[in-house]
Formats: C-alpha cells, structure tokens, sequence
C-alpha cells in the first residue's frame, strides 16, 4: 500500500514492446510498456485491454479505423477485435488486463511475445 511513481517505475527499464507489472488488483493487471514501431496484428479471445498513453503518441490501427492517441488518453479493445498497435516515437503506455494475458494474444511472435507476470 505505498504510492507508485510512474516516471520513476517507466526509469526502470529500456526495452521496448516488454509489459512490466506494476499492480495488481481484482484479477486484473497494471502494466507499463514502452513502444515503438509497429506491433503483430492480433487479438484476444478472452479479455478486453485498457491502454492509457502516458508520454508520446501512440496509435491502436483496426481494420477499417486508426484510434491515435497522445498524453491523457486511453481506449479499450475489445475481446476478439482484431488490432495492432504502434508508435513512430517511444511512447510510454498503461495497460489494464486481465493477468496472465499474453501480449500478442492469438499470435505467437519470437520478436514480440513477452513473458508474463514480469514485475518492477
């Protein structure tokens, strides 16, 4: 039950595309992720994602549609919506999800699959 610092928990790490833990509630995860570049086309079965843009700009691309977002903003994809996302800069994003939710969802990817659970 301490305060969580996001610029110092976003210092942390480097990697990009790589969720880390910072919360856990409910059965839900709060993670943090750097981005940049384009993301696998995917999609989640089971569970809806939350991304809240924390620093830079950063795109969620749909089929028919492109949702990009800056600082403040945040959308919901929901489970079984086909999606990429992506950055042309770093940008810093919050994810809210189920845990245990693998990254690229139906899509198993050796460049961009992170293992799950990661904390900081």
């Amino acid at each position: 039950m301490q305060p969580i610092s996001l610029p110092e928990k976003f210092s942390l790490f480097t990697e990009q595309w790589r969720p880390k833990v910072i919360a856990q509630l409910n059965g839900q995860e709060v993670k943090l992720v750097k981005v940049q570049g384009e993301f696998p086309w995917h999609h989640h079965d089971h569970e809806d994602e939350f991304f809240l843009v924390w620093r830079g700009r950063f795109r969620v691309e749909f089929r028919d549609r492109i949702a990009d977002l800056g600082p403040g903003e945040a959308i919901v994809v929901p489970r079984g919506v086909e999606h990429r996302t992506a950055a042309d800069e770093e940008a810093e994003v919050l994810l809210f999800e189920p845990a245990a939710t693998r990254n690229t969802g139906n899509v198993q990817d050796a460049g961009f699959t992170a293992p799950n659970g990661v904390q900081i």
